[in-house]
Order: C-alpha cells, then structure tokens, then sequence
C-alpha cells in the first residue's frame, strides 16, 4: 500500500515472472517509465556475474531469477531484484559444451506461487522454493522418459497452466509431458515429435484451453486437459531450429524460423488440414521472438529489425544495425536490445523506425536474452554479465 501511495502519478509497475512476461506476449503493461535517457545511458544500479549462458530473468515479488554456467556447473541465481545481492543459488552438474560454442543453459525460469521452475540444456528439471531454492522436487528427462536433448541442448521454458507444469521432452517418450506443478507427478504425456527450441503457448478456443507446440516436425494444437492433437501444420526447418515462440491470435497463429525458411500465418479453425492466410521470408526469425503490437509484428529478420503487417504479411521497414537482436514492449515503447550490447527505446509504429533513446551496455559478443523491464529497472544481460539499469520515471 505504501509503495501504492508513494509511487509517482502514473506509473504502473510490473513483475515479469516468466518468459514473454505476465501475458505470455513480450508486452509489459508497466506505464511512466522513463524513455528519455541523459546521453551516457540510465543510472546502472548493478551487476552480477551469473555464469555463461542464454537465458533471459524472470522478476518475481523483489526476486530475480537466472540460470548460468561455470565450470561445468549450472546455477539457478536467485537475486535482490533491486540490489543485484545474491539471496540464493542451486547449483548441479552440468555440461556447458555446444556443437558451435554458445555455452550454457537456455531456459528462462518460470516463477508461480512461490515456486520457480527451471529447466537445463540438459533436461534436469527442477522445482525450487523461491523464497528459499530448496529443490521441492526434480525430474531427469533422460533417466526419467529416456529422452535425448536437441543438438544444441533444450531451450523451451516450462509453462504453468492451471494446476500443471507443461513442458516439451521429446520423441518416444511424449512430445509434451503435463506434471502436476506442486508435487512432479505425471499427469499426461502426448505426441512423439522431436523437440525443437520454442516454448509452448496456451491459449483459448471455442471455450477450451489450448496449447500450442512448434516442435521440430511443425505446429501442433493440443487440448491442455490431456494434450491430445487438435491440429497441426508441417513446419521444417534446416538443423530443427524452430526457436521463436508461436504468436496466436483468434484462429491464427504466426510461426517463423531462420535458415531460409521465413514466417506464415496459419488459420486452424474449421480447415483440415489448417490453411496459410499468408506466406514470405521477410521475417526469419531465427533466435528472436516477434512481438505483436496494434496489428503489426515487430521482430528481427535474421539480422535486421522490421516490421511486417499482422493481417498481410507486408513490409512496413526495416532496420539492420542491430544484428541479431530481441525485443520487448513496455507502455507502448519497443526496448531493442542488440547482439553488440546497445540497448534502445523506439516507437512501434508501421510509418518507420522511430527511435527516442539509446545507449551501450556492454562491449563486444552478447547472448541473445531478451531485456526485461520490470517495476522500472531494466535488466539486460551479456553471456556471463546482467546490468540492472534505472528507468523509474522521475
């Protein structure tokens, strides 16, 4: 209540406790966030060394949550939100070795109900206490189901819905596995695709809850009650890597890949098979997610940043010197975040790219970990470095 009272007139802040944040889209409602920065960047109030890895925050109750690799060993970091201070750390044994050297863990965590459930590279799951990362129980997927991690190791974040904790184990032993989220027990387990690096969205149809699952043959529709397939859509791409996370909408839903492969929006209701509205290349993703914001997609091309028309599939524009970038939206403002370490502020707008503010945050080689702006820090990190920076309106 106090911390109600004292905020400045019109700020509205926000946990960000999951990947793609409160409402599973990238879109964060926190408002009166400063969006005007001095020429050297906002304040940095910390940073913290986190190990080496992929991995984006999810911000819970004053807590941060991360994963990172050192010396062969994974740490789930719980952290001051507001002072980078080390409140807790899980470690366990895993190996960081990738095929083309993007060493670490992948995985945001997952945090609900005092609870916060990451998932490695590997496939070692755990649920930990939030408040004291006590381990409240764990699955192994390959001593568990007898699954094989995707080439370049697991990237989906476990999702809770409901009363599960859903998540993507792979090939014979259940494409999708539901556990019940307090205790672990298995509750379903369905399909036998091989595992890609997206996440599994639920959504709503026709008074069902649904989930969608890009695995590495295509984009699958399961009911969440049993996760039985509804429908589906081939969707192959070069090495498996579907990365980007579905973007549904109604009947719809926007799935794109890198490599060559490009996006499509695909329309599911009352079509058997499901049938592309459209088609193109003009958006591949291939590490970054799209955000949709007021009919248009926001994402990055390969290595430069566009916006396409939601309905149409046109080019708005682009804008290539980001490179490899990942994005957010708060109060109606992209945060773009480079693979160089240059994060900036800009209009979403299909008129072109409009920028209001920009600043270097690190040097040199970056993860791909999307920037999270919660209660007006926001969090950027490098493959082993997150910087906490001060954007409270003031």
């Amino acid at each position: 209540m106090l911390a109600a009272v004292c905020a400045p007139a019109g700020v509205q802040a926000e946990d960000w406790p999951r990947w793609r944040g409160p409402n599973l889209d990238g879109i964060s409602t926190e408002k009166g966030w400063l969006t005007a920065w001095p020429a050297g960047g906002p304040q940095r109030l910390w940073h913290a060394d986190v190990g080496l890895g992929y991995v984006s925050v999810s911000v819970s109750q004053g807590r941060l949550f991360t994963l990172g690799n050192t010396d062969e060993t994974d740490s789930v970091y719980c952290l001051d939100a507001a002072t980078g201070k080390e409140l807790w750390r899980h470690a366990y044994a895993c190996s960081a070795k990738d095929p083309n050297g993007f060493l670490g863990p992948r995985v945001t965590p997952t945090v609900d109900a005092g609870r916060v459930y990451s998932l490695s590279r590997a496939g070692q799951l755990f649920c930990l206490d939030a408040a004291s990362g006590k381990v409240v129980w764990a699955k192994d997927f390959a001593r568990d189901f007898g699954a094989k991690p995707p080439t370049w190791g697991f990237g989906g974040s476990p999702l809770v819905a409901g009363d599960l904790l859903i998540s993507e184990v792979g090939g014979a032993a259940g494409s999708v596995v539901a556990f019940n989220k307090m205790d672990g027990h298995e509750v379903w387990k369905a399909g036998t695709d091989a595992v890609a690096y997206s996440s599994i969205v639920p959504f709503d149809f026709k008074g069902q809850q649904c989930l969608a699952e890009l695995s590495a043959a295509g984009i699958v529709g399961r009911a969440a009650k049993d996760g039985s397939e509804l429908w589906r859509y081939p969707w192959k791409t070069s090495y498996d890597v579907n990365v980007a996370t579905p973007i549904l909408a109604g009947d719809r839903v926007f799935v794109s890949s890198g490599y060559g492969k490009g996006c499509a929006l695909i329309q599911f209701a009352d079509a058997t098979p499901p049938k592309v509205v459209w088609q193109n290349k003009r958006m591949r993703n291939h590490v970054a997610t799209c955000v949709r914001w007021q009919g248009q997609l926001y994402g990055f091309d390969e290595s430069e940043l566009k916006c396409l028309d939601f309905a149409t599939g046109e080019q708005k524009w682009a804008e290539g010197r980001f490179g490899k970038g990942c994005l957010s939206i708060a109060d109606g403002k992209l945060i773009i975040y480079s693979e160089t370490g240059t994060v900036a502020v800009a209009e979403p707008s299909p008129d072109g790219y409009k920028e209001l503010a920009s600043c270097k945050v690190f040097e040199g080689k970056n993860t791909w970990a999307v920037p999270v702006l919660a209660n007006g820090r926001l969090y950027c990190r490098s493959q082993a470095d997150l910087v906490c920076l001060d954007v409270k309106a003031q």
